[in-house]
């Protein structure tokens, strides 16, 4: 495919270079591209926002900085922006907006599109994004791991693969999105919770015999010497609907808070009540709260859709390492007929995202899920209207300065995960979100037979040793967690 690219500064210069700019019809309406960029935020560094316009022949595209610098790129079927051509666009429009003027040629004529806009925020964002990529398999792990991606480039690269072990990668967190601190659970034949601290890998049998079982989804305390954890007896089971296709449930799940310092795990009767299901444990930004979500045991798998989440905190001592004996209900979700699921706190202490379903506590399924937010400081919440669609928003994450979220969704096809990307405003309102960068994204995320799923915003580079995690894993020694 030939491409034409050249970067000026001059608007007369653009013209002189493609004739076909002063010969296409108007449109008279803007360009339907995939991805739908038409008025994201983005920040200053992040990688080119190629895109596609479907049923053209070909396509040409103008970028306009506020200055009157311009960027050209055409194809035949998707842009290809100069990565350092579009970094230098992105620092002259900061704060301000890029004007985006396509060409599209349809059957041998030329028509000139509106022109939108794509907004530059000063904001930063954090260096890159770890996530899980997995297959759309249910009875076998197939194939998964996790990954990291710059968010400046497209570069992406494997952390760990269950092709280096038998078993399931499943949940990780960083501390604060901190590289170095690193939890990460396996399940399967050799499962374990793996923990990366001070630049060394250790592998947790982390069930015990007052426990109900593993630790499992992981949230760090900004401390960094604690770690929260539910212990969840999970199970799936498949719908008969042709709009629904798989359910995942918990038939027991209990809270539980590990200390690295004393290697000691800690909980107390109150957040592991027997005739109710908590899970889902956070800690607010300045350590002295424990954000979990919690329902009433129900019969399943026949009041599946009876089973609906609230909102719960008590409060956390962190110079003890103790948790509180009143638990308070901070969102009533259930007596509104809905399920509260995957609540993260802000880091600035200002907001709690979490999303909002009919029942149960995996949304990830539920076409109905969407991302609501709670102001802590006024305790109102509200949808969040402005990056929510008509399909599944599920599991989120804040940046390290609280200004971006990152979120899975399967508005593209209703079948897959992708991330999106969205900037959150001093107010707490949300620019539209932004689809994950990728080159050449409409083949790219059509030939991707796998779903993003549990991202998390990282500062740096993740100084994860492969194959001495593979090594602890495929050992048979594990270090074993105290317990009071």
């Amino acid at each position: 495919m030939k491409r034409i690219l050249c970067f000026v500064t001059v608007m007369s210069m653009l013209a002189a270079c493609s004739p076909r700019a002063r010969q296409a019809t108007p449109a008279g309406k803007l360009p339907d591209i995939w991805p739908d960029y038409v008025g994201v935020t983005v920040p200053e560094t992040v990688a080119p926002l190629d895109f596609t316009l479907p049923d053209a022949d070909a396509l040409d595209v103008l970028l306009t900085a506020p200055d009157g610098t311009t960027l050209r790129s055409g194809g035949r079927t998707a842009t290809r922006f100069s990565e350092k051509s579009w970094r230098a666009l992105l620092q002259r429009s900061a704060g301000d907006s890029l004007t985006v003027t396509v060409f599209g040629r349809f059957g041998g004529a030329w028509q000139r599109f509106e022109p939108f806009r794509i907004h530059v925020s000063k904001d930063a964002i954090d260096y890159g994004l770890t996530f899980r990529l997995i297959e759309p398999g249910y009875q076998i792990y197939s194939h998964m791991g996790v990954y990291e991606r710059e968010l400046a480039s497209y570069r992406q690269r494997a952390l760990l693969e269950n092709t280096q072990f038998d078993g399931c990668v499943n949940c990780h967190a960083s501390r604060r999105d901190d590289p170095g601190s690193w939890t990460l659970h396996i399940r399967g034949s050799h499962g374990a919770t793996l923990l990366r601290l001070d630049g060394e890998i250790k592998a947790y049998d982390t069930k015990t015999d007052s426990t109900l079982g593993f630790c499992v989804y992981p949230y760090w305390h900004p401390s960094g010497r604690y770690i929260a954890y539910s212990t969840n007896n999970t199970r799936q089971g498949f719908h008969m609907q042709a709009d629904k296709l798989i359910e995942v449930f918990d038939l027991d799940s209990d809270i539980q808070v590990y200390d690295i310092a004393r290697n000691k795990l800690i909980t107390t009767p109150q957040v592991k009540q027997p005739d109710i299901w908590e899970t889902f444990p956070v800690f607010s930004a300045d350590g002295r709260t424990l954000y979990f979500t919690a329902a009433a045991k129900v019969e399943i798998p026949g009041e599946l859709p009876q089973s609906r989440y609230n909102l719960m905190k008590v409060d956390f001592d962190p110079e003890t390492g103790t948790i509180g004996t009143d638990v308070e209900l901070l969102v009533d979700a259930a007596s509104q007929g809905r399920s509260l699921c995957f609540p993260r706190p802000s880091y600035d202490g200002k907001y709690l995202l979490y999303t909002l379903c009919d029942y149960g506590t995996f949304p990830i399924w539920h076409h109905e899920a969407d991302l609501w937010l709670l102001d802590l400081e006024t305790g109102e919440t509200r949808p969040l209207d402005e990056v929510n669609s008509d399909d599944t928003e599920s599991f989120h994450n804040w940046s390290s300065n609280s200004r971006w979220v990152v979120f899975s969704s399967r508005r593209d096809d209703g079948l897959f995960t992708r991330l999106y990307i969205a900037h959150i405003d001093e107010n707490g309102r949300a620019g539209k979100p932004f689809l994950l960068p990728q080159r050449d994204p409409w083949h790219y995320y059509d030939d991707l037979f796998r779903s993003y799923n549990v991202p998390e915003f990282v500062t740096g580079p993740v100084p994860f040793e492969s194959i001495r995690a593979q090594q602890a894993i495929n050992a048979s020694e594990r270090v074993s967690f105290d317990y009071r």
